[in-house]
């Protein structure tokens, strides 16, 4: 079967078949692709002069355009994403740090289960308490973490060709 013009392909060679460009981004000339500039035009770049560029898949994953119910809306040639992200503090689960603890009870060594507890008048290190916080300690009492530093965003992935059709039927409008 004849591929569509601008239809696109996965193809897991390393080269591009005849009459098939590799999705990278390239700029054609108008003049000797003007069937496939009238499909995809300038959505993915060029000067709609002179040149069109073709769609480029490369470190991207496709992403069908449009909206549907509490779907985010995307334009066709939209190209989002980021393959890394430092989270910002508003993303992150509302969560504490500050430690609990009892200001008055009986202590434990044994810190398992239990918050910090009393000390004054106990031998030992006993500074654990399986009564219920009543106190907030002060936040300093426990450092920061984290480095603020991007992290991967990649998704699992496998690295294969998009090809995308210079010469075929030219797809009918329904």
């Amino acid at each position: 079967m004849d591929p569509y013009l601008g239809e696109i392909r996965i193809f897991a060679g390393q080269f591009a078949p005849k009459d098939w460009a590799f999705c990278n981004g390239q700029l054609l000339p108008i003049s000797q692709n003007t069937a496939l500039f009238s499909i995809i035009g300038v959505r993915y770049g060029g000067d709609g002069k002179t040149t069109f560029a073709l769609p480029n898949l490369q470190g991207r994953a496709p992403l069908h355009f449009g909206a549907g119910p509490g779907l985010t809306p995307h334009e066709l040639g939209e190209a989002g994403g980021s393959s890394s992200v430092t989270l910002l503090e508003s993303e992150i689960p509302r969560h504490s740090h500050t430690p609990g603890a009892v200001s008055s009870g009986s202590g434990d060594a044994n810190p398992e289960q239990k918050v910090w507890g009393p000390t004054a008048g106990l031998p030992g290190p006993k500074i654990y308490s399986t009564a219920e916080p009543n106190v907030s300690m002060n936040p300093a009492a426990l450092s920061h973490t984290g480095s603020s530093q991007p992290h991967n965003n990649m998704q699992p992935y496998l690295g294969i060709n998009f090809i995308i059709s210079l010469a075929g039927v030219y797809p009918p409008r329904s």
